[in-house]
């Protein structure tokens, strides 16, 4: 891409890449569902290596990850700037394209991780989408450690700890992914 050296991240599902190609996905929406899918394994690899009886579905949040702000295809104005229209618009293209209304729900519950109907798939991509670009959210990555912790009666304050440990090796990474975005065009 423009003589730029992509970081090693892992490409985005099949699936994802041919929704993104269907919607004419400019370059840098793409490259941010790609960074997000790509930090996205190790908070899901974090869960099922500490919390191995607290169910959640890898593969929901890989793709939610992967897709979570594809309504910014539609409001590019939220690439650079505040905004929450791409969430219904994302919801909403997904459900168009013939995803199911379960996986389509991460465009719409990526930043809604206070509300008590949000599972564990929910609460695995919110951390990804925030440190990818290194940026902690100890409000939501207190739900992600609390929710494991009441179901296997394990002190929050151990997997609080286990967790900051993946996030942290995560965020020292960040300038890469940081850089790479920034030097593919915002438009095709």
């Amino acid at each position: 891409m423009n003589g730029t050296v992509d970081p090693p991240l892992l490409p985005p599902p099949d699936r994802v890449a041919g929704l993104l190609a269907e919607l004419g996905s400019p370059p840098r929406p793409a490259v941010h569902l790609r960074a997000v899918h790509d930090v996205a394994h190790q908070p899901a690899d974090w869960m099922e290596q500490r919390h191995p009886a607290v169910a959640f579905d890898r593969e929901a949040v890989l793709f939610g990850a992967a897709t979570h702000d594809v309504g910014k295809t539609v409001h590019l104005a939220e690439l650079s700037g505040p905004g929450s229209a791409r969430e219904e618009a994302g919801q909403a293209l997904l459900l168009e394209r013939g995803v199911s209304p379960e996986p389509a729900r991460f465009a719409a519950t990526h930043a809604s991780w206070s509300d008590v109907r949000i599972g564990m798939d929910d609460l695995l991509v919110g951390p990804a989408d925030k440190i990818w670009k290194n940026k902690r959210v100890p409000d939501l990555e207190d739900l992600v450690v609390a929710r494991p912790a009441e179901a296997t009666g394990r002190p929050a304050w151990e997997g609080s700890i286990a967790l900051d440990e993946v996030l942290s090796g995560i965020g020292d990474a960040a300038d890469g992914r940081l850089a790479f975005r920034a030097s593919v065009p915002i438009h095709g």
